[in-house]
């Protein structure tokens, strides 16, 4: 007489065997797996994490377009004020790793964002840096964007999202809405890893992309308007790709540049040769700093000898020459007129190096290695107004 199906389950549970399907439908075990054979896989081992925030200040992290008050430490939090709009970098580049973070807008409405494989500066024209952006959102819910944990390339990174947008976007729409509203906290797990990136949002996959270009680059926190907390930062690296990665693929390098604008006063800056009146004239307006175009010149308390420096800037109306807005403080004037762009933003770089100066407009050189004599204060940066109102940004300067 053949046994049950029970009673061959409460038999090999009381011989400490757990009974298979097969078993409890009557059927014969499976065969034990003959030796040597492949067994189930080990589990993965623990992550590595370690703390990118100590709770305490602003140590491995560099405030890169923004003023003091900007990002300051309270209570073990790292907290945003949201003005100016601009980003937080981490002073490492990174790249395979798994993020943790949570983070809490004070108010509803509340904007931000979390950047990976970032550049180190901002993008010409805008407060943002080239990357990948994970939404740090609260409120907002369209057929295009959400605060559920979009990804999207930003500013010249490119990837392929794992779902397509319906607008054919470079964006990912989550899945899923696992985001708590304000005031509550929330906790993201990224995994970036050999150009793939995957965003957890309270426990759950929710969002991802791959074939990500740069895949190696700084960690970038955004400040865009309000106030936002972090705390509990920590990663883990993961191994690198088997070789280097090609230039293509990897984050331009930061060189120590340093705002000379901290987008919300004109401290560091007096009114220059032509004595003009500050007020009125020049004003601090978020990320870029404003003239009316009348107001004469405006220059920096910074003085340099060998130093690089850029800038941005763009016309709001049309200037009756449309050169270079900004001078060092030289005998003449660079011919720049013929590669500036008078209806969008532009881009100047300064090179002085051993009296030889060099000058690029748009990524054009200008002028190449010429001889520059050098008085008392000549690498001080003077802003021009042109006659129409016009918009600076993204003023950086080192010494070399």
């Amino acid at each position: 007489m053949r046994p049950s199906a029970a009673l061959s389950s409460c038999l090999a549970v009381w011989l400490g065997l757990a009974p298979s399907a097969a078993a409890q439908d009557g059927a014969p075990p499976a065969p034990a797996p003959e030796a040597g054979s492949p067994s189930a896989p080990p589990p993965a081992p623990e992550l590595a994490f370690h703390p990118i925030f100590n709770g305490l200040n602003l140590a491995g992290w560099t405030v890169v377009n923004g003023a003091p008050s900007t990002w300051t430490v309270k209570d073990g939090q790292l907290v945003c004020s949201g003005k100016p709009t601009g980003v937080l970098r981490s002073d490492r580049m990174y790249e395979n790793f798994v993020l943790e973070l949570d983070w809490q807008h004070a108010t509803a409405g509340g904007n931000s964002g979390l950047f990976v494989w970032s550049d180190p500066l901002p993008a010409r024209g805008v407060p943002y840096t080239r990357a990948f952006e994970v939404q740090v959102m609260d409120g907002t819910e369209t057929p295009d964007y959400t605060s559920d944990g979009d990804i999207f390339s930003i500013w010249g990174a490119h990837f392929v999202p794992d779902r397509p947008h319906p607008n054919g976007w470079e964006r990912c729409l989550p899945g899923e809405k696992r985001c708590k509203p304000s005031p509550d906290w929330n906790h993201y797990r990224v995994t970036c890893r050999d150009g793939a990136i995957k965003l957890e949002v309270n426990g759950a996959e929710v969002s991802g992309g791959h074939d990500a270009v740069p895949r190696k680059g700084y960690l970038c926190l955004e400040s865009e308007g309000s106030e936002v907390h972090f705390r509990d930062l920590r990663l883990a690296e993961l191994p690198p790709a088997d070789l280097p990665l090609p230039a293509a693929e990897v984050a331009a390098a930061e060189r120590g540049m340093r705002s000379l604008y901290d987008g919300v006063s004109l401290l560091g800056w007096h009114a220059g040769e032509a004595h003009g009146a500050i007020d009125g004239h020049w004003e601090p307006r978020d990320w870029t700093l404003w003239t009316d175009g009348t107001g004469g010149t405006l220059a920096s308390e910074w003085v340099g000898r060998d130093f690089e420096l850029q800038l941005d800037w763009r016309w709001l109306g049309m200037p009756a020459e449309p050169r270079v807005p900004a001078h060092l403080r030289l005998d003449w004037p660079p011919d720049d007129g013929a590669f500036t762009d008078p209806s969008g933003w532009n881009r100047a770089r300064f090179e002085l190096r051993a009296h030889k100066l060099t000058l690029e407009v748009n990524g054009r050189t200008v002028l190449q290695d010429i001889d520059c004599p050098i008085g008392a204060g000549a690498g001080t940066l003077v802003l021009q107004a042109s006659g129409v109102p016009t918009e600076f940004a993204n003023i950086f300067v080192r010494n070399l």
